[in-house]
């Protein structure tokens, strides 16, 4: 059977998996994989790299997007080819609330469209919103962490710099469009700054398919801009165990 375009990956070797956890960081996908049983290696292109495990039995695929929108679309249309349904996206986060501390987890409701992948998906009308059975199995297995855990809207950009307002940049200046953005975004409540959630939910939710988003908070923008490395750690090991623990909640 021939391989889908980009993932080198085909039906059979995915053994009928219908949910996928999809981190953004490659490194990231053999420690989710070895958190459930028998782990093994599939295939790694580019900025795809995919295992196969297993909860109580049922194979769940783990496969990294690559980081922003378009990856993101690519890497879950593709798996939509091969029989997956389910999308649990597991990363790191900026919040841009003062409350929000860092080492707490971010469970995203909905996402303020600030890329450009979702528009080839839905027009900007149509919502970025979480399905609510992946939101609630992410949201209760967040809790049994025992760690902070705000749920609500995410600001999710195409760019790292000029669509988060950074000014720590080679040019130090942001275009008209985003100046000022930051502090709109917090007076509108929104938690935090990703890239990729925006076009994993829009697509998911027009195409039939359930998708949630989880994130380690690795700083705080109120405070500084570069996290702990020590800190970015542990909160990614909490976000990549409070994902697993939801997958194994959506298949009970």
């Amino acid at each position: 059977m021939s391989t889908v375009f980009h993932l080198a990956l085909t039906q059979p070797m995915l053994e009928g998996a219908t949910l996928a956890i999809v981190p953004g960081d490659p490194e990231r996908v053999e420690r989710i994989a070895n958190l459930m049983d028998n782990p093994k290696a599939l295939a790694s292109t580019r900025e795809f790299t995919s295992y196969l495990a297993y909860i109580e039995g049922t194979p769940v695929v783990v496969c990294s997007t690559g980081i922003g929108g378009p990856s993101t679309s690519i890497a879950v249309e593709e798996l939509a080819q091969l029989g997956v349904r389910t999308f649990l996206r597991i990363g790191t986060t900026g919040a841009i609330q003062p409350d929000i501390e860092v080492g707490s987890l971010i469970v995203t409701t909905g996402s303020v469209r600030l890329d450009g992948a979702s528009g080839h998906f839905a027009p900007m009308e149509y919502p970025a919103v979480a399905d609510f059975d992946c939101t609630s199995a992410l949201v209760e297995a967040a809790r049994a962490q025992t760690v902070p855990l705000r749920t609500g809207i995410t600001a999710s950009s195409d760019t790292f710099y000029p669509g988060q307002e950074r000014y720590d940049t080679f040019s130090g200046r942001v275009t008209r469009r985003f100046q000022g953005s930051m502090e709109e975004w917090q007076a509108l409540g929104v938690l935090n700054y990703e890239m990729e959630s925006a076009t994993l939910l829009t697509m998911c939710s027009a195409l039939g398919l359930r998708a949630g988003c989880v994130a380690g908070v690795i700083v705080n923008r109120h405070q500084q801009e570069i996290p702990s490395a020590e800190l970015m750690k542990q909160t990614e090991t909490t976000a990549i165990t409070t994902v697993v623990e939801a997958a194994r909640r959506l298949l009970a």
